[in-house]
């Protein structure tokens, strides 16, 4: 195609062995094609841009210095990874990036082996590095081999309590192993806290100019702080970091800051670690989100996610909206609400745009706390809020939730503190696939004493469910929503408070009661239109809560029809679980109802449409009408009228 740019050296590679052709020159010349190539690629599929444009130079040092795959390079989240699969065998594949059948948007490891460890969430690069290391230690065999382990982990990501975790059992065991700290001043919003601030300390303080002109020497330099006994030089190397003390203290070499986008620097270093290292070692490298882009460098998140956009112009071509999403809803509300409660507080882990608390810190900014990529923190934080007289909202998603679990259990349900769960990207998420998809809270809260757990069928509702978990304070209170836009409901001035464990009727029918938990409720009603030309008119119910349930709705759909079917965005173990012990524990199965759950199937659903994802887990309209007809003894849908 005529649009893709001139890449001559990087259509000479095939698999990263093929960097070990090139000068160091024409290394530099292949990162800048690398960045091209990139950028071209996100236009066309939308994804993560910035991250991977921070990361261009660094990932060719590594691929041409390293050996992979017998050398594992461990991309931590793997926001950054494209640069990676693009010289990785994955060039042709590149522009089906976070598509049906394509590319995942991440590393994972059924894709390549040069994917040694799957990430999608951040923080667990150091750990995995480590557990490379000891199996190659003590004899561990895999099909490409075991050599050394790079974790590659941005400043944002070191905030997480398992970063420091896994390090300080690798100084413990001290282990040869590598710690590449990709510090870009920024993980999806501004890095916050002290370990940021410290880093940012130790290069606006260092001699910066002098440590360029160190680093291009490293080869000879370098090689001191690996002598046993040459306490001089490592000193010398320590005074120069400025501020490779702590990681010093947890048993790692350091060594920087160096400006990672300069492979005069990357490529001596990087060749002395690998030739003389023996204990753990942290490399400090210096990046800037979006670079060589500049519609990337000037935006706000540094062009982190993006739709497909133009090339030329950076501008993102967005589908227009035809409702407000789920999370502006939330955000919009939750300030609403705060307007009339000053002890309202809104607590995040790094995502305030993502959760539409971005809105509330604008407003309230002394009461909205980003806590950095710190989940378990966030919610026990939350935890103290509550028990200190405030009214913390605890926003986060789904499948970063699970990350603070024992929190949740132990910090906030036991003590049955009101902390409000606000869940976002509930259900099938679309091109993140998998490891983003929010499939497991319904089931995890649920089966917790004095939780209270919601789910919003649309948007209206939400802004229920934001004033009801406001008014809350006997315990803890959940509630999930969606990524994405609403049904285009009209919205109500304000949320009304809704009584606890109630649902509502949608529809009256006969013969067959449907009993929707989320925003399944729309596909429910597509389907109820379709059963409706085969005479069958089915019951309707959204019930709300999951728990507590709606016992007597719950008993009187089944007592009135011969089939109860429930459906959600969750997994097995969830809402429609709950209704079945209700339902086992009151005998109503003694007397012949008829009774299905549809749920999640018991697989991990891979990227696509999240409407071709709730095809795959079968619940969308057609696959409701046909359930309806199966449990009813319509035996397919060309039939005759029921």
């Amino acid at each position: 195609m005529t649009d893709r740019p001139k890449t001559p050296l990087l259509d000479l590679v095939n698999r990263p062995a093929d960097l070990k052709q090139f000068s160091d020159a024409q290394l530099t010349q292949l990162a800048q094609e690398l960045r091209s190539e990139t950028i071209s690629a996100v236009s066309v599929t939308g994804g993560h841009l910035g991250a991977g444009l921070g990361v261009v130079e660094l990932t060719t040092a590594l691929h041409a210095v390293f050996d992979t795959p017998r050398d594992k390079i461990i991309w931590d989240v793997g926001h950054q990874c494209y640069p990676h699969k693009i010289l990785t065998g994955r060039r042709d594949r590149i522009r089906t990036l976070r598509m049906k059948d394509g590319l995942s948007g991440f590393t994972k490891r059924s894709e390549s082996p040069y994917d040694p460890f799957g990430a999608a969430h951040s923080s667990t690069s150091i750990s995995a590095a480590l557990g490379f290391a000891v199996a190659r230690d003590l004899g561990g065999v895999t099909p490409e081999g075991l050599g050394d382990a790079i974790a590659v982990i941005g400043d944002g990501s070191m905030s997480a309590g398992m970063a420091f975790e896994a390090m300080n059992n690798a100084g413990h065991l001290k282990k040869r192993l590598i710690v590449i700290l990709n510090d870009n001043d920024m993980s999806i919003a501004p890095p916050v806290g002290a370990l940021s601030n410290y880093l940012s300390r130790i290069y606006t303080e260092a001699p910066f100019h002098e440590l360029k002109a160190a680093a291009k020497g490293a080869v000879s330099l370098l090689p001191e702080p690996f002598r046993e006994g040459a306490k001089r030089a490592k000193e010398m190397l320590k005074g120069m970091a400025v501020g490779g003390t702590l990681f010093e203290e947890l048993g790692f070499s350091y060594i920087g800051p160096l400006d990672g986008h300069d492979m005069d620097q990357l490529l001596p270093v990087l060749r002395t670690v690998k030739a003389r290292a023996t204990d753990p070692i942290l490399i400090h490298v210096l990046t800037k989100k979006g670079k060589g882009y500049a519609p990337a460098e000037q935006a706000r998140d540094k062009g982190h996610a993006t739709a497909k956009f133009d090339v030329v112009t950076g501008e993102q071509k967005k589908a227009p909206s035809n409702a407000p999403s789920y999370t502006s809803v939330f955000g919009k509300t939750l300030v609403d609400e705060a307007g009339r409660d000053d002890k309202i507080v809104a607590v995040t882990a790094a995502m305030p745009d993502g959760t539409g608390l971005n809105l509330f810190a604008e407003r309230y900014p002394s009461r909205c706390f980003d806590v950095a990529i710190a989940e378990q923190h966030g919610v026990t934080f939350a935890a103290a809020l509550a028990a200190g007289g405030m009214k913390p909202f605890c926003a986060m998603y789904s499948t970063f939730l699970q990350r603070g679990y024992d929190q949740v259990v132990h910090d906030v349900a036991i003590q049955r503190l009101p902390v409000r769960f606000a869940i976002d990207r509930a259900g099938l998420v679309g091109a993140d696939g998998a490891t983003h998809a929010g499939s497991f809270d319904i089931a995890y809260l649920s089966n917790l004493p004095g939780m209270t757990v919601m789910a919003a069928a649309d948007e209206a509702e939400l802004m229920h469910m934001v004033a009801t978990a406001a008014a809350h304070d006997e315990g803890p209170i959940a509630f999930r929503y969606p990524r994405g836009e609403g049904v285009g409901v009209d919205l109500p001035e304000r949320g009304e408070v809704l009584e606890i464990g109630k649902g509502r009727l949608i529809q009256q029918g006969a013969r067959v009661a449907i009993l929707s938990f989320g925003t399944r409720l729309a596909e429910v009603q597509k389907a109820a239109e379709a059963l409706s030309a085969r005479g069958i008119t089915p019951t309707i119910a959204d019930a709300r809560f999951s728990k507590p349930l709606d016992r007597d709705l719950i008993l009187e759909l089944a007592a009135n029809h011969e089939a109860l079917i429930t459906i959600e965005e969750g997994a097995i173990g969830g809402f429609g679980s709950h209704v079945a012990q209700l339902l086992a524990d009151e005998g109503v199965f003694d007397h012949g109802l008829k009774y299905r759950s549809m749920v999640l199937p018991d697989t991990f659903i891979d990227q696509a449409s999240p409407s071709d994802m709730y095809t795959v887990a079968g619940l969308n309209a057609q696959q409701i009408e046909a359930k309806v007809l199966s449990v009813l003894g319509v035996a397919s849908l060309g039939e005759k009228r029921a």
